[in-house]
């Protein structure tokens, strides 16, 4: 009788138990699948200014994250040839925000990812700029990048030596199809540290001037939709203000984006690209198949004539 009452009290203990097991076993199944799902995982890199070479900046510029052109063109073809598609931020947030499991079945077959360039210094221009056209000429692929831009800092029309880019600059990128504009900002303070007349200020005013300066080529209104921290600095507060005038918060983390588990539009994770940063470190940190002798073809079209001695 006692081990028949024992047996029983052991099998009740069992099926109480058995949900928490299946609950457990379902969730490493779930995890195992997104872990192996390359739809997932959608890299977001952070660059700032675009250097002609590593020597041609101050050593306070260089801390600031300015990448050497001839690596950015390197790094910009071999996602071309790879066939990586070039997200705008409204593309990512249709992509998080969307309940249709067509979705997952398109990001099956492309490989998303979304370059942005923050404080809109003039180099986006003068450097990344002829980069894209020369791209794009060559792969009859366009390849968008997102610009993070503080309209306080903007260059004006006299501002001959400013190292930020201006209205005119903006719209002309804009206008060809590679600048997708979006707010940073009015003049680039730590949203956290301001009372939250300035800090409305800061959020509404950045939205108004890229849209005046814009007005005519974004019918649609898509510039200033999506806005990203300075110095990646926020909290529940500015999350709160952000998310009166904007559809999304970019932050700097270092990490990379998993749609499946993303729980707020307004804590979208970044890559922070470090200048020192070799080509084939910068692929690394988001492409698993990534083969270094890609790279090494493409660097050996780059490395420059030697140039003769006069005799």
């Amino acid at each position: 009788m006692s081990n028949s009452k024992n047996h029983q009290v052991f099998n009740h203990a069992k099926n109480k138990n058995l949900p928490l097991t299946l609950s457990i076993i379902f969730i490493i199944l779930i995890i195992i699948l997104i872990s192996h799902d390359t739809a997932t995982v959608i890299p977001i890199l952070g660059f700032h200014g675009v250097i002609s070479n590593q020597n041609s900046v101050t050593q306070i510029d260089q801390d600031r994250m300015h990448y050497p052109r001839k690596n950015l063109e390197i790094f910009l073809e071999y996602l071309i040839i790879n066939d990586y598609w070039f997200l705008s931020s409204q593309d990512l947030y249709n992509i998080v925000s969307s309940k249709n499991p067509s979705i997952s079945q398109i990001l099956k077959k492309r490989k998303p990812i979304i370059l942005s360039f923050d404080d809109g210094y003039k180099t986006v221009y003068t450097n990344l700029l002829p980069i894209l056209k020369r791209l794009e000429k060559k792969y009859k692929k366009k390849v968008k990048v997102v610009l993070f831009i503080n309209p306080g800092t903007l260059a004006n029309k006299n501002s001959i030596n400013s190292p930020n880019l201006g209205c005119e600059e903006l719209r002309e990128g804009l206008r060809q199809g590679f600048y997708d504009i979006q707010s940073h900002g009015l003049n680039h303070q730590d949203l956290t540290k301001l009372r939250d007349k300035i800090l409305i200020k800061e959020l509404l005013q950045s939205q108004n001037e890229l849209r005046k300066c814009t007005h005519d080529l974004d019918p649609e209104k898509k510039v200033a939709l999506h806005f990203a921290y300075p110095y990646g600095a926020y909290n529940q507060r500015v999350k709160k203000y952000v998310a009166k005038y904007y559809l999304s918060g970019y932050l700097y983390n270092n990490k990379l984006l998993n749609r499946h588990i993303l729980r707020n539009y307004y804590e979208i994770p970044r890559l922070t690209v470090n200048q020192q940063e070799s080509v084939k470190n910068l692929i690394e940190k988001f492409d698993t198949k990534f083969n270094p002798k890609s790279i090494k073809i493409l660097s050996i079209k780059e490395k420059p004539e030697k140039s003769k001695v006069k005799q």
